[in-house]
């Protein structure tokens, strides 16, 4: 059971099924990447954003959850805010805290997968569809990447092109760049087959 598998509330519908209005607290930070913006329900974790204005960054997480009501995070949630950038910083740490992860059934499945890559190495996107058992899938597979809603923590950053090109990154191709350069000091080979 990878990570995800144990610390997530997985959701396959948008959010809130119910269509209710509902609150998410946010806090933002500074990390080696720029500044990140930690949001969570009261069931965990259920974004982290990277980014350099704090402002276009609550206004994404608005746009994400447009049915909710954002509330800046009080002084507990600091502790929550700084363990996302030790995990950032050190990925290889591990994170302990609950995610509250909405998507469809078949996004579910490439960030479970995706959390199955380990530090320091990398999967091909073509690589990603095969271990699914849809490998024709290779698009949905990065925009299921490019949906990801928790930095990092499903790490989408370790998927890519079958040539081991970079490809893409929702948060910028030099944060990926970075994040594949702090891992690789692990020494794990590449799995870009």
């Amino acid at each position: 059971m990878n990570f995800l598998q144990r610390h997530s509330n997985l959701q396959s519908s948008s959010y809130p099924a119910s269509g209710l209005a509902f609150e998410i607290q946010f806090g933002v930070g500074k990390c080696s990447l720029g500044s990140v913006l930690v949001a969570k329900t009261g069931q965990g974790i259920c974004a982290i954003l990277l980014g350099i204005d704090p402002g276009e960054m609550k206004s994404d997480l608005q746009a994400r959850f447009p049915l909710a009501t954002l509330a800046a995070a009080d002084a507990s949630f600091a502790k929550v805010v700084s363990k996302v950038i030790d995990f950032i910083e050190a990925p290889a740490s591990g994170l302990d805290l609950p995610l509250d992860l909405h998507g469809t059934a078949f996004q579910h499945r490439v960030w479970q997968e995706l959390c199955n890559i380990p530090v320091g190495s990398t999967a091909s996107y073509g690589e990603i569809a095969r271990r699914m058992g849809v490998p024709s899938s290779v698009r949905a597979v990065g925009r299921a990447c490019c949906a990801n809603p928790v930095a990092v923590v499903v790490p989408c950053h370790r998927v890519v092109r079958g040539d081991g090109a970079l490809a893409g990154y929702r948060w910028g191709s030099e944060r990926k760049r970075a994040l594949l350069s702090r891992e690789s000091a692990h020494g794990v080979e590449s799995l870009t087959t």
